[in-house]
């Protein structure tokens, strides 16, 4: 099938970079307009009326998709968002710590040590030595960082920076086992890998349904374990808060009601469902792991590196992180994109800098043929050095 045309994106560009925000097919872009026009035919029955009934219907299939109860979660712009909600109110005593790794999303780092620092508590940054070896390797370093005053586990599930799959259902049951809050940062996991809430049984966690699931921007969730709900207020405080017309949800109440703020991205999350059973997408995203695997070695000889863990769908989705040795990161993006028309991110975390090639239906392999030559071609130049 050709799914390239069913995409909008430039043709003359080689798009490499679906971990970033995804790319929405035309036949979901179609969904929304929709939406879009059924919001402007009527605007104030469509916000006060019809809306609360179609965000519920979008829930519900969010929910049967992720293995959870619909009322137990509620539409948000990002992760990001999703998170300063949980950070704002957590209630943590001066001195008590959240146990993370030192390969999580930069913008969490910025939110929790920001609320970190107003509080008086901990964000324990524990390292994790790379390459992976195994999974009961990474466990045992991670859990160095806990000691009696940790009080919650942050962590993501696919890393941005490494991209790489973390054993988080361990985590949480190793968490649950010494009475830990589990906050689980799942941006890169729905439609990418398998989720099932039910059996992960993390108490809150976060995904972006605008990445993987390739719905229109500006679409994410948060779920909350119900008996934890009450704890958490409204990052904005609007109409829901101390409702004159409550619903059977405060949860609900609090978060989703936001005045006036277009809400048309939430409701297309049953068409994407629906686009990828119709595209058997579980048989795409194989392909696509695989042809990921499949270059790992050949990228790691020209870099004069190594794969970040072993070669396997336990470490390793629809994207790979390389280590690459460049002393202009930003110029290398740049040149990537203006001269080799190659749309990838160039990322710095802390002391070392990652090139991570994402793949999706539309990609092939003469895409990453397309990378391996440029890079070749910005060693030579010295943009890039063993």
């Amino acid at each position: 099938m050709d799914y390239k045309s069913q995409f909008q994106l430039r043709p003359e560009i080689t798009f490499l970079n679906f971990g970033s925000f995804g790319a929405t097919p035309r036949v979901l872009m179609h969904d929304y307009r929709k939406w879009q026009d059924m919001l402007e035919y009527e605007p104030v029955q469509f916000m006060t009326v019809q809306g609360p009934k179609y965000l519920e219907e979008s829930r519900r299939a969010l929910g049967n998709y992720i293995g959870c109860h619909h009322d137990d979660l509620v539409f948000v712009m990002n992760p990001s968002y999703a998170i300063n909600i949980i950070a704002k109110s957590l209630k943590l005593k001066p001195g008590e710590e959240i146990l993370t790794t030192d390969l999580e999303y930069g913008a969490m780092d910025k939110t929790w040590n920001y609320y970190a620092q107003k509080n008086g508590y901990i964000y324990r940054r524990q390292k994790i030595s790379l390459p992976l070896k195994s999974k009961d390797e990474f466990l045992n370093e991670f859990w160095k960082g806990y000691h009696e005053k940790t009080r919650v586990v942050f962590i993501s599930q696919i890393t941005s920076s490494t991209a790489l799959i973390f054993p988080v259902k361990e985590i949480c049951e190793r968490a649950k086992e010494l009475g830990l809050i589990t906050i689980v940062d799942g941006a890169h996991v729905p439609g990418h890998i398998d989720l099932d809430l039910s059996t992960l049984k993390a108490d809150i966690y976060t995904g972006a349904c605008h990445k993987w699931m390739m719905t229109p921007k500006g679409c994410s969730f948060l779920y909350v374990k119900r008996e934890m709900q009450s704890l958490f207020d409204p990052l904005l405080i609007s109409w829901g808060y101390q409702s004159a017309m409550p619903s059977h949800s405060q949860f609900l109440d609090y978060h989703q009601q936001q005045g006036t703020r277009d809400f048309t991205a939430f409701l297309t999350v049953p068409a994407s469902i629906e686009f990828m059973k119709q595209n058997n997408w579980r048989d795409v995203s194989a392909g696509c792991r695989k042809l990921v695997r499949d270059n790992i070695l050949r990228f790691c000889e020209l870099l004069n590196t190594v794969p970040l863990a072993p070669m396997s769908d336990e470490f390793f989705g629809q994207m790979c992180s390389l280590q690459i040795k460049t002393s202009d990161p930003l110029k290398l993006k740049s040149v990537l994109y203006d001269h080799h028309r190659i749309e990838i991110p160039v990322m710095v975390h802390d002391d070392k800098v990652f090139i991570r090639y994402s793949i999706n239906a539309f990609n092939s392999q003469s895409d990453l043929d397309q990378l391996y030559h440029a890079l070749g071609e910005l060693q030579k130049d010295g943009l890039i050095f063993s």
